[in-house]
């Protein structure tokens, strides 16, 4: 899915040769650490310039401004949990609902946990630019990932699917985020992997219905075949 970039925070262009990527990921890490180290008001196109080793006219080659810088680092992390859920749709599908909760839960913490301080200064970003297009095109990517797989689960269905993967998704992301601005030790983040999994089994337990077994194709009746001249 393409996601459109709001008018005035589209990158100037998309880097396409080895060269270009490396530069592109250095200001992107460079954007990172001024975020933490210096917080939001404080990051300039200047700053994340020196941090990152390039000048700032390169940098105003792929960003025209801050804000659109920002808004690229969000959508590229966004994009990395979309792929996150969408990895785990295709590596449980199919499988018992209860592994669905497992696979589902880990993939996406662990999507979020691995650079933690991204997380966690990606959301400060977040409430400062709009982001209405970028997370709702992010949130559908997700959805549809999970409403696929929970509809594939070998031992159970759901007869309000949207509805149930709403209320899974809103779990899981409410309840991350308040770890993260409530701030994450490495005893909580144990303690969620192994609650929050309980949690959504729990949920898709309880709202889910056995699974019907399919119909069985009718047999066509069998003919008899007579010899010639019988």
């Amino acid at each position: 899915m393409t996601i459109a970039h709001p008018e005035g925070l589209k990158p100037r262009k998309t880097p396409r040769q080895a060269r270009s990527e490396v530069t592109v990921e250095a200001i992107f890490e460079a954007t990172i650490q001024v975020l933490l180290t210096e917080g939001l008001r404080r990051l300039t196109t200047t700053r994340v310039a020196e941090r990152a080793g390039v000048s700032v006219g390169t940098m105003y080659q792929y960003f025209p401004h801050k804000q659109a810088l920002l808004y690229a680092v969000l959508r590229r992390h966004l994009d990395a949990v979309a792929k996150a859920v969408e990895t785990a749709g295709g590596r449980y599908r199919g499988q018992p609902i209860a592994t669905i909760a497992n696979g589902l839960v880990a993939a996406f913490i662990d999507a979020k946990a691995a650079r933690a301080d991204v997380s966690r200064a990606l959301y400060l970003v977040a409430a400062g630019l709009d982001t209405s297009e970028l997370l709702d095109g992010m949130s559908r990517r997700i959805h549809d990932a999970t409403a696929t797989l929970l509809e594939s689960a070998a031992d159970a269905e759901f007869d309000e699917l949207p509805l149930v993967t709403f209320t899974l998704l809103s779990a899981m992301f409410g309840t991350v985020r308040m770890i993260f601005e409530r701030g994450a030790t490495p005893a909580t983040w144990r303690g969620l992997r192994a609650h929050l999994p309980a949690m959504c089994r729990a949920y898709l337990r309880e709202t889910a219905t056995e699974k019907r077994p399919a119909p069985t194709p009718p047999v066509p009746p069998s003919r008899k075949t007579t010899r010639p001249g019988k």
